[in-house]
């Protein structure tokens, strides 16, 4: 018994025990409770199973998420008053100043000197408040001035590359992981030509700027070119047309009736590595191709000969492009950096090295005047001046990855393919214009790699490629966003 005893005494001193240890948590929870004003039958009434320390914190952490709510939820209506009171004054001075008997020129220095004083402070106070509500105004001006004409789907992997025509019949090229590149009819398209042989994936198509003439650079190593004079010869009947559906035919190629070249006119050999990006010079008679191997090379078309292997990065190149008027070239790379190449002295090839981003540079182009733009990986795009590369003249920072940029050349406008699938359209001073529309029945559903501006063509004039294994056309009101900036 008295064994009995004891271990009774025992077990009540444990309840107790634990009875106190529960009021004691519950007087915390209530303290917790009341200082940050969460509701106490939703403390007391769930079963939580963690640690009571762990429960504190938490319910601290809670608290001070409530209290910086409501200083900003205070701070916001003092923003508002301010706001009503500043509009009321405005108005007031301007009735008065209107009914005062001043003369002229006191007058208009009078109001010109209060209403830039309050303009000035509007500006200052309303600026964050409004971000979203201009957005949204940009937001509907977009779908209005941007409109999807076409969509170009044939290809059974990802589209790399997309470039326009720039001889008549102006046509489409894409080049594509699938080992073709197809040119496309923008009005109607449907498929014209294709160009197979390539034993790799196609990663980048350039139209000669005079003739028919066709590079695309492939892997593992070689430039092809290609003399599309099937164009014109192709009929009605010959054409395939490609359907607008969402998804391609998984089951069988689109583009398979349509005229195949196999055979190049001749192909340039020296790359080590993936060739990924083609250009012509200005005149057509030379081409600078950018690859893996870290290096750029200068080839002359009618020979195929090298001419000048360009060396000089760290890593591999991911772009290349050549000035419409000038003998220059600009190479970008995954070592954050972009070159740019000097031909337009025979004997003098001088180099500049610009490091003006924090990541993986992926593409830099010119523009018809002096200026270069460059987008990376670290979501930034940068306009430089030629005559003054020491600082951008504009940054444009993004919320995703760039890819390969195009700047229209007569309106300067800049088209910016993401990963994040969207395409937005800037000013050459980094204002945004645009965003193009996307959504589950129209744009793109994956990364958009490419795009390209065909200023002079009535339907299209702009066009970009994806991962999604299609090209849109796209019609862009340009006069209208300019006109909304």
């Amino acid at each position: 018994m008295p064994t009995e005893s004891a271990s009774c005494s025992t077990a009540r001193q444990a309840k107790q025990k634990r009875k106190s240890h529960s009021l004691s948590i519950r007087r915390t929870n209530s303290s917790e409770q009341e200082r940050t004003g969460l509701p106490r039958d939703m403390l007391e009434g769930q079963d939580s199973k963690l640690p009571s320390s762990v429960r504190n914190t938490l319910l601290e952490l809670f608290g001070q998420i409530e209290r910086e709510f409501e200083n900003l939820y205070i701070e916001n209506l003092e923003l508002r008053r301010e706001i009503d009171t500043l509009n009321e004054r405005l108005a007031a001075e301007g009735q008065a100043i209107d009914g005062a008997e001043l003369s002229k020129g006191q007058l208009k220095t009078k109001a010109s000197h209060s209403t830039s004083q309050l303009s000035q402070k509007l500006k200052t106070t309303y600026k964050a408040s409004t971000s979203k509500i201009v957005s949204s105004f940009k937001t509907t001006t977009s779908r209005a001035a941007c409109q999807l004409v076409k969509e170009y789907i044939g290809h059974r992997d990802g589209i790399w590359d997309v470039s326009v025509a720039r001889t008549q019949p102006v046509v489409l090229g894409t080049a594509s992981a699938d080992h073709t590149a197809l040119l496309w009819s923008i009005e109607t398209g449907k498929c014209l030509v294709k160009y197979a042989g390539h034993v790799g994936s196609v990663n980048s198509i350039k139209f000669h700027p005079s003739e028919q003439l066709a590079l695309t650079g492939i892997f593992p190593g070689n430039v092809f070119l290609f003399w599309p004079s099937l164009w014109q010869q192709i009929s009605g009947e010959d054409e395939v047309e490609c359907s607008d559906k969402d998804e391609p035919d998984l089951d069988g190629d689109v583009s398979s009736d349509c005229p195949t070249i196999r055979v190049p006119l001749t192909s340039l050999k020296s790359h080590q590595g993936v060739v990924i990006a083609a250009d012509w010079l200005v005149g057509g008679k030379q081409a600078v191709t950018a690859s893996w191997d870290r290096t750029a090379n200068l080839y002359d078309v009618e020979t195929s000969e090298l001419v000048h292997s360009l060396t000089g990065h760290d890593q591999e190149l991911t772009h290349c492009c050549t000035h419409p008027t000038q003998r220059l070239v600009v190479t970008s790379s995954r070592d954050t950096t972009f070159r740019l190449w000097d031909f337009r002295d025979p004997s003098i090839h001088s180099v500049n090295v610009f490091q003006g981003h924090t990541d993986t540079v992926t593409s830099a182009v010119f523009t018809v005047g002096d200026n270069v733009v460059s987008g990376s990986d670290d979501r930034t795009v940068k306009v430089w001046d030629l005559k003054n590369m020491r600082s951008p003249i504009a940054t444009i920072r993004t919320d995703s990855a760039i890819n390969r940029i195009n700047v229209c050349v007569g309106q300067k406008i800049i088209a910016l393919p993401h990963d994040n699938r969207q395409v937005r359209l800037f000013d050459m001073s980094g204002v945004r214009l645009a965003r193009l529309p996307r959504s589950s029945r129209q744009g793109h559903r994956r990364m958009v790699c490419c795009s390209a501006w065909s200023e002079d063509h009535p339907v299209c004039n702009l066009f970009t490629c994806g991962f999604d294994r299609q090209a849109i056309g796209w019609n862009i009101n340009i006069p209208a966003l300019l006109q909304e900036k």
